[in-house]
């Protein structure tokens, strides 16, 4: 007897049964990044999956990175914009690159330096800005351009985009989050802008998070989180996940 006690092996834990709030179907789209094509597409294919499921209320979530890269930022925005003025139920994230805008438009000549290396080109483009008053500008001139380029309303929408979505057993961000840290402690550039710290932790936390940010090329499925940031603007694969009481699935524009 004393002999099984000290070699057996401990029972491993019954996996958590993860849950959707009740009578409610939630779809979160990865990062779009300027693709405006890959957005409708995937966005009739889910009002398709929607249509052919049983009825249950729908929720659409947009989990940030709206901009930069691709080529239709601008579109992109008004497009979300429109969604949340016809779409009930739905909520849009803001990502680490719409936080990058804002602190452009600011006048903060550091961060238009990291904007511009990150697709900032791209998304001044699509707001009218010209070749060659983006080549001719220093840091501080992008940030003059993005003043006066990007409507007042756009800015403000930018500016009210939210940090995370909580739904039954699921945590809805665009990074992630502090490994140990309970959601109400959370910060809002931890949610906008973390990686290595979240993406290489193995511990549960109070959600299973679901996130953007980090490109994989196919779903990122761990035990604690879920990446679906398929790299949309170089890859055409925009991704989506959806959710329903027990049960989980994904849709993507290479379907």
């Amino acid at each position: 007897m004393v002999f099984k006690r000290l070699f057996s092996r401990p029972a491993k834990p019954a996996p958590r049964i993860l849950r959707a709030p009740h009578g409610q179907r939630f779809y979160a789209i990865g990062d779009i990044h300027g693709r405006l094509d890959l957005l409708e597409q995937l966005l009739g294919q889910i009002d398709s999956d929607h249509a052919a499921r049983s009825p249950a209320e729908q929720h659409l979530i947009l989990l940030g990175d709206l901009i930069d890269r691709g080529p239709e930022s601008r579109r992109v925005i008004e497009r979300v914009m429109e969604l949340g003025q016809t779409r009930s139920n739905f909520r849009c994230l803001g990502g680490n690159h719409e936080d990058l805008l804002l602190r452009t438009l600011s006048g903060d000549a550091k961060s238009a330096a990291v904007f511009h290396r990150v697709g900032g080109r791209e998304t001044l483009l699509s707001y009218g800005v010209t070749q060659e008053d983006y080549e001719s500008s220093d840091y501080n001139g992008l940030c003059d351009l993005a003043k006066v380029h990007v409507p007042e309303a756009h800015a403000h929408f930018v500016a009210g985009l939210e940090d995370y979505v909580a739904a039954g057993d699921y945590l809805f961000v665009h990074a992630g989050i502090s490994p140990g840290k309970p959601l109400t402690a959370q910060s809002s550039e931890a949610m906008r802008w973390i990686r290595r710290e979240f993406t290489e932790c193995d511990e549960p936390f109070e959600k299973m998070v679901i996130h953007g940010h980090t490109i994989t090329e196919e779903v990122d499925e761990r035990v604690n989180r879920i990446g679906i940031d398929t790299g949309a603007y170089a890859t055409n694969r925009l991704t989506a996940i959806g959710l329903e009481g027990e049960e989980r699935w994904f849709l993507s524009t290479l379907d």
